[in-house]
């Protein structure tokens, strides 16, 4: 079976560079000959390995969707395993994958093959879960420095200034076969569970043809921010459906 090991050298801390060789180890001890490939963002990690059987990824969130796509952009389908190796890791916990990278390659190794959904928007797959609105860019204006030296709490450093910057987003939405208007302060689509390991969407499944979409809704500033503390359990504050086809938003 060939194997490709896909890592992330800046996810985690970059942590993971030193732990290749003994995932290396531990594939090979199960007769399985993995290759590991850094990604170069910007180029498709599958280029001249388009025979691939098996892509193990190693990082976070971002990297897996990098992956996803390549893959979709070279029509391959070869079997994908998670190596939570960045900050959050919220797909990776909502399929179940050990905490540890070691221990999360020997389940890979001595695993078997699971169908997930993967969602669709704008020529674009993701994994985990599309969102817009307040704190939804909070990751990519983190820097990768500022992530390794202080984790998770660099994005509550970041995160606190879109408060500042909060305003509606009127929006026409369609799900499944209801229509309706509303202002809101965050649009979520989820797949997985959860999002910078906030578990907003608790009873969503990775391989239950849905999506957990969730939007809070924006009244004013102080009430947006109490929306988004209190989550879709304030009363008023929140529309929160599951999506068995296909989700159309019209910005109106």
């Amino acid at each position: 079976m060939k194997t490709l090991l896909l890592y992330n050298n800046e996810a985690g801390k970059g942590r993971i560079a030193k732990r290749i060789a003994a995932i290396v180890d531990i594939f090979a001890a199960r007769g399985i000959d993995a290759t590991p490939k850094p990604i170069v963002f910007g180029q498709n990690p599958f280029k001249d390995d388009e025979d691939v059987e098996l892509a193990v990824v190693c990082g976070g969130d971002g990297t897996i969707n990098y992956v996803v796509n390549a893959m979709y952009a070279l029509a391959i389908r070869p079997t994908l395993g998670i190596i939570p190796a960045g900050t959050a890791n919220d797909f990776a916990r909502s399929i179940g994958m050990q905490k540890s990278i070691l221990k999360a390659a020997e389940q890979i190794a001595d695993g078997v093959e699971r169908k997930v959904d993967c969602g669709f928007v704008n020529d674009y797959y993701f994994v985990n879960v599309l969102s817009f609105g307040v704190f939804t860019t909070t990751s990519q204006q983190t820097s990768d420095r500022e992530k390794h030296i202080v984790g998770k709490l660099a994005y509550l450093r970041v995160g606190s200034r879109d408060l500042m910057t909060m305003h509606r987003i009127p929006l026409f939405v369609k799900i499944n076969r209801e229509e309706f208007s509303t202002d809101a302060a965050i649009f979520l689509a989820f797949n997985g569970k959860s999002a910078g390991q906030f578990k907003l969407a608790p009873d969503a499944q990775p391989d239950d043809g849905l999506l957990d979409i969730i939007i809070l809704e924006y009244h004013n500033r102080v009430l947006g921010y109490a929306t988004l503390r209190n989550g879709w359990q304030a009363q008023g504050g929140a529309i929160h459906q599951e999506c068995r086809d296909r989700v159309t938003l019209r910005h109106r």
